[in-house]
């Protein structure tokens, strides 16, 4: 059975992406630092039909991260696909030149340094599939070409680097397949009601490149299953 880690898989398009892969077959692993609502997600699916577990993980804590690998590890011998969505937004109305050192902090430690630290501990069960896959949920925001946006600027500062992330792991780590999407302004917690998209939009390229994406591609940022600027 091929099985998927999503973190901050307990709501919003981490949910959404465990949901699809979950109704595809996979046994989803629903990584969540809400030792509540994590197991509810799961429980949800499980009633849908879906194999699901909970894998209580918070990305920021090196500890959290060890313990959630020796939970998958404990279920299954391998990990075909992970899903780094865990993130946070903190500055959504702080100008560059007013932004305070510690929101770049926590903002970088989840969108950044979380991703890599999760995808450089399950690289030993990602290296027993026969076909892995590390897909980044990353943004528009993060976006250097034509400049960046001035909105968010910690927030769009970390998915920049976790653009870099993405790239440096897919030319060190040529058999696995590893790539960031954009999902472009989604309804969620974060999104906002008037948000353009709805968490099926924006999971389907995520989705894409965790299931039906060719294997060869990888090392690319991609919007609605098309290449974009970095």
């Amino acid at each position: 059975m091929k099985t998927a880690l999503i973190t901050g898989a307990n709501r919003g398009i981490g949910y959404e992406v465990a949901r699809q892969l979950g109704g595809k077959g996979f046994h989803v692993f629903l990584g969540a630092r809400d030792a509540q609502n994590g197991p509810a997600a799961a429980e949800r699916l499980q009633e849908n039909g879906a194999i699901a577990t909970f894998v209580s993980l918070d990305v920021t804590d090196a500890q959290s991260i060890t313990d959630a690998v020796h939970t998958v590890a404990g279920v299954a011998d391998h990990l075909d696909v992970l899903v780094n969505n865990a993130g946070i937004l903190l500055d959504e109305d702080v100008a560059i030149a007013r932004l305070g050192i510690d929101t770049v902090n926590k903002v970088l430690r989840t969108n950044t340094l979380g991703p890599l630290l999760v995808t450089q501990a399950f690289l030993p069960l990602l290296s027993r599939s026969r076909a892995p896959r590390v897909v980044n949920v990353s943004s528009g925001g993060g976006q250097l070409s034509g400049g960046m946006d001035t909105w968010a600027p910690a927030y769009c500062l970390s998915k920049t680097a976790l653009n870099a992330v993405t790239s440096l792991f897919a030319a060190a780590l040529p058999n696995i397949s590893i790539n960031c999407a954009c999902p472009g302004w989604v309804r969620t917690d974060m999104g906002g009601a008037g948000a353009t998209r709805s968490v099926e939009e924006g999971a389907d390229t995520v989705v894409w490149l965790a299931t039906d994406a060719p294997v060869e591609l990888t090392g690319q940022f991609l919007r609605d299953r098309k290449p974009i600027p970095w």
